[in-house]
C-alpha cells in the first residue's frame, strides 16, 4: 500500500472547494440582478470558499469610457468606491485593454501597478480576468489568494476565469432586462402620457397644467368629474408621470364591492381569517407599496369603512383583516368621484376628515358638452382606436361630426366612444356618416349656439338638413312657423322634411 502524494491530496481538495465555490457562486447569481448586492456577496463567497481575501470587480460605465468599482472584499474602506480606471491604467486597465487574463506571482512586479491607490496588497499574488459579456469585455475581476498559494496560481487563474464567465452572462441578462424595463417605461409613458389625452380647450390646457405639476409629488389627488370624463386616464397620467412611474399603478372601484370584501380587498386578510380564507393574501394597499393607488368611486364607501381608511392615509399603516401585525406601506393614494362630497359631508354621509385628507389636490374634469371643440379631434381618435380593433380602415364624414357637435352627451368620453363603435360596427364601407350616426343612437338635433342665441340660418356651414332642424327648433317644432323662418311655404318644408327623413318631434 503506497503511501498518498501530499499535492494529490492538496490538489483534489482544492478542486472540491472550488467546485462548491462554483456551485454557491451560480446560485449567487441566480437569485437577483441587482448587481451590486449580488456581485458583492459573490465575492465573500470566493473568500470563504477558496481564500480570495481581497477581490474587486469592475465594470464598464455607459460611455464605455473607464470602469468604475460595483463589489469590493477585504479592503480598507477608507478606499475611495468612486475610483475609476481607464482602458490600459494601472494593472486592472491593462487586463481590460487586453482582455487577456494576467497572473503575477508578486504584484508589486508589474510596471503598471499603481501603489498610490491602496487597492491591492503589492507583496501578494495577483489574478485579474476580463469579464465578456457576448464579444465584449464589459469589466475586470481580479483576486488576490493567500502568500502560501503562489505554487497554483495558473489554477486559481482558470478558476477565476470560469467565474468571471458567469458575472458576463449575469450582466448581459441585467443589462438586456434593465433595457427592456426602460422601452416598457418609454411605451407606457407615451400611452398613458398628456399626448394621450386629447383636448386643446381652455378648461383642458387648465387640468394638464395641474397633472403635470402635481404628478412631480407624492400628494393624495381628488380626481373629480362626471362619469365618463377620464378620471382614470388623468390617474394613469399622474402616475406615469411621477418619480413612482417604475412602481406599480394599482386601481380598484369602491363601489364594485360590498363592505366586507372591500376591506380584505384593500388590506388583504390572513389565512383562517373568514370562511373561504384558506391562504394569506396581499391586499391593494401591500401590493401598491412604493406606486399608487387609485380608488374609483370613493364617495361609495360606508361610514364606517370611511374611518379604517382614514388611518391608513394618516399614518400608512394597516393591518390584514384577522391579523395582529401592523404593516407599514408607501403607497401614494388617487381617488376618484362623481358626487358631490361637500354635500355628502353637510349631510354626515361622508367623513369630514376623510374628504380634507383626500382633497388635498383637486382635479375637475369637465363634461364633454363644456368642451364641445375637442369633439372632432377626440371622434378622430376613437374612429382611429376602433379600425385598430376591427382591422380595417375607417373614415366619419363632416356631416357626421356636426351631429356629434350637437349631442348633449351626458355619457360623456364613454358615450361617444360607444357611438363610434356602434356606427363603425354597422358601416360595409368603413365609412360613419350622418345616417349611422344617428342609428346608432345619437339625439337629432341642432343646439343653442354659446351665449344663449340661435343658430344662423344663413350659416354656409350648415347644411340643408341641419337649417331646417334649426328652423324646426327655433319655431318649436311648429312648421308653419319654421317654414316662415326659412322663407318656404307649408307645404315646402313638409316635403323638405319627407325627403330629408328627418324625426319630427312632438312639443
Amino acid at each position: 500500500m503506497t503511501a498518498s502524494d501530499p499535492l494529490d491530496e492538496a490538489r483534489a481538495a482544492w478542486l472540491e472547494s472550488s467546485l462548491e465555490a462554483l456551485y454557491r457562486v451560480s446560485r449567487v447569481l441566480s437569485r437577483s440582478l441587482e448587481l451590486r448586492e449580488t456581485l458583492a456577496e459573490l465575492l465573500r463567497v470566493l473568500d470563504e470558499e477558496c481564500g480570495f481575501n481581497r477581490a474587486l470587480v469592475t465594470l464598464s460605465e455607459p460611455d464605455g469610457e473607464s470602469m468604475v468599482i460595483s463589489a469590493l472584499h477585504g479592503v480598507d474602506s477608507a478606499i475611495d468606491p468612486d475610483i475609476r480606471w481607464r482602458a490600459g491604467e494601472g494593472v486592472i486597465g491593462s487586463v481590460q485593454q487586453r482582455s487577456r487574463p494576467l497572473v503575477l506571482q508578486r504584484l508589486a512586479e508589474s510596471p503598471d501597478y499603481l501603489r498610490q491607490r491602496g487597492v491591492f496588497d503589492a507583496d501578494a499574488p495577483f489574478i485579474g480576468v476580463p469579464i465578456r459579456a457576448a464579444h465584449e469585455t464589459v469589466g475586470v475581476l481580479a483576486l488576490q489568494p493567500p502568500l502560501a498559494v503562489r505554487e497554483r496560481l495558473d489554477d486559481d487563474a482558470h478558476f477565476a476565469e470560469m467565474v468571471a464567465n458567469l458575472i458576463g452572462q449575469t450582466v448581459r441578462l441585467s443589462r438586456q432586462v434593465r433595457q427592456e424595463r426602460r422601452d416598457i417605461s418609454r411605451t407606457v409613458r407615451s400611452h398613458f402620457g398628456f399626448d394621450s389625452i386629447i383636448g386643446h380647450t381652455a378648461v383642458m390646457r387648465k387640468v394638464f397644467d395641474q397633472v403635470r405639476q402635481v404628478a412631480k409629488w407624492n400628494t393624495t389627488v381628488l380626481v373629480r368629474g362626471e362619469t365618463g370624463t377620464g378620471k382614470e386616464l388623468i390617474a394613469q397620467a399622474i402616475h406615469y408621470n411621477s418619480p413612482r412611474a417604475a412602481g406599480p399603478f394599482v386601481k380598484l372601484n369602491c363601489a364594485a364591492l360590498p363592505e366586507n370584501l372591500l376591506e380584505s380587498e384593500l388590506f388583504g386578510h390572513e389565512k383562517g381569517a373568514f370562511t373561504g380564507a384558506l391562504t394569506q393574501r396581499k391586499g391593494r394597499f401591500e401590493t401598491a407599496d412604493a406606486g399608487t393607488l387609485f380608488l374609483d368611486e370613493i364617495g361609495e364607501i360606508s361610514s364606517s369603512f370611511q374611518a379604517k381608511l382614514l388611518r391608513v392615509l394618516q399614518e400608512g399603516e394597516l393591518e390584514r383583516v384577522g391579523g395582529v401585525r401592523t404593516l407599514r406601506v408607501d403607497v401614494r393614494v388617487i381617488a376618484a368621484t362623481n358626487r358631490d362630497l361637500e354635500l355628502e359631508v353637510e349631510a354626515g354621509k361622508f367623513r369630514e376628515d376623510l374628504f380634507y385628507r383626500l382633497n388635498v389636490m383637486p382635479i375637475m374634469l369637465p363634461p364633454l358638452r363644456e368642451r364641445v371643440e375637442d369633439i372632432p379631434e377626440i371622434a378622430s381618435f376613437l374612429v382611429g382606436k376602433v379600425a385598430k380593433m376591427q382591422g380595417r380602415p375607417l373614415s366619419i364624414t363632416d356631416s357626421a361630426l356636426r351631429i356629434l357637435l350637437h349631442h348633449a352627451w351626458p355619457g360623456n368620453v364613454r358615450e361617444l366612444e360607444n357611438c363610434i363603435e356602434r356606427a363603425a360596427v354597422m358601416s360595409e364601407d368603413g365609412v360613419i356618416d350622418r345616417d349611422l350616426v344617428l342609428v346608432s343612437g345619437v339625439e337629432e338635433r341642432v343646439s343653442p349656439m354659446r351665449g344663449g342665441g340661435s343658430v344662423d340660418l344663413d350659416d354656409p356651414d350648415l347644411d340643408e338638413r341641419e337649417r331646417v332642424i334649426a328652423a324646426l327648433e327655433q319655431a318649436g317644432w311648429v312648421q308653419a312657423k319654421a317654414a316662415r323662418l326659412l322663407n318656404m311655404t307649408p307645404r315646402q318644408i313638409a316635403y323638405r322634411i319627407q325627403t330629408l327623413n328627418i324625426k319630427v318631434r312632438q312639443i
